[in-house]
């Protein structure tokens, strides 16, 4: 089984890159299925249901999400009927929307993907280490492929849940800082992992927003209004190769293109 996943994709180009770029990925690689991180998809600030939409014809399968979910508000009610779309699992009881799934019918391929926030410099949640326990064997009732998005900030918290959940998933591919780290690794009991997958989206920016408004934030500490960066892009991503039968990983490869 081969899995493309996405980085975070900002705004309109963003979504553009994935338009033009996917296909050509899809034609070399054949993938089984296509994860993106779409919580910045619209606007550059949160996913609506047109957004979502749009990404889904491009021939993604599922998007996960993290603490820009809420964004937009019209992402409370679509949520609720949306199972293509993940949020954090470790939000509290009674928190719209889905943290997991498995995609795939019976009898064949199947995969299962758990949307995970941290904690350090992030939004208090719950802990991500022991709210994933319980998931990952429910999820493995029905599959032995599942690959965590682990939302979060820290590199040492990223680094130290996946080795917490070294050999019990697939995967753990880190999102949210939006700039690709260089660590992609498989880990000694079979995990894919890489940091941070990056960003999808402007490249002529600071993390996908307009670069003279966050060095004039930085100079005058005052509030600004964060506008997502216009012009070329860059498509972030991993390929990673899973061995069905026992769920460990075989291979794990950084993609980092650039559109036009």
């Amino acid at each position: 089984m081969r899995i493309l996943f996405i980085g975070d994709i900002v705004g309109k180009v963003g979504r553009i890159c994935v338009k033009n770029i996917l296909p050509k990925i899809l034609s070399n690689f054949k993938t089984s299925f296509v994860i993106a991180n779409g919580e910045n998809a619209a606007g550059g600030f949160g996913i609506n249901e047109k957004v979502a939409k749009e990404l889904f014809s491009f021939g993604i399968d599922l998007i996960t999400s993290g603490n820009h979910i809420w964004d937009k508000k019209e992402a409370v009610n679509y949520l609720k009927k949306e199972d293509r779309i993940l949020r954090p699992l470790n939000y509290p009881p009674g928190v719209p929307g889905y943290g997991s799934i498995v995609l795939g019918s019976t009898g064949k391929q199947r995969l299962g993907i758990i949307n995970l926030s941290g904690r350090v410099f992030m939004p208090l949640l719950d802990c991500p280490f022991r709210t994933v326990d319980s998931e990952i064997l429910k999820l493995k009732e029905e599959t032995n492929a599942v690959i965590i998005d682990f939302h979060a900030e820290a590199t040492s918290e990223k680094i130290a849940f996946g080795r917490y959940v070294d050999g019990r998933v697939s995967a753990v591919i880190g999102t949210h800082t939006h700039v690709q780290t260089a660590d992609e690794t498989i880990l000694g009991k079979g995990t894919a992992y890489i940091t941070d997958v990056g960003m999808t989206g402007p490249s002529d920016s600071v993390i996908g927003v307009e670069t003279d408004i966050i060095i004039e934030k930085f100079l005058t500490q005052m509030p600004k209004r964060f506008n997502t960066a216009r012009g070329n892009g860059i498509f972030s991503g991993v390929i990673v190769d899973i061995d069905e039968k026992n769920g460990k990983a075989t291979a794990i490869q950084r993609l980092q293109l650039t559109y036009p």
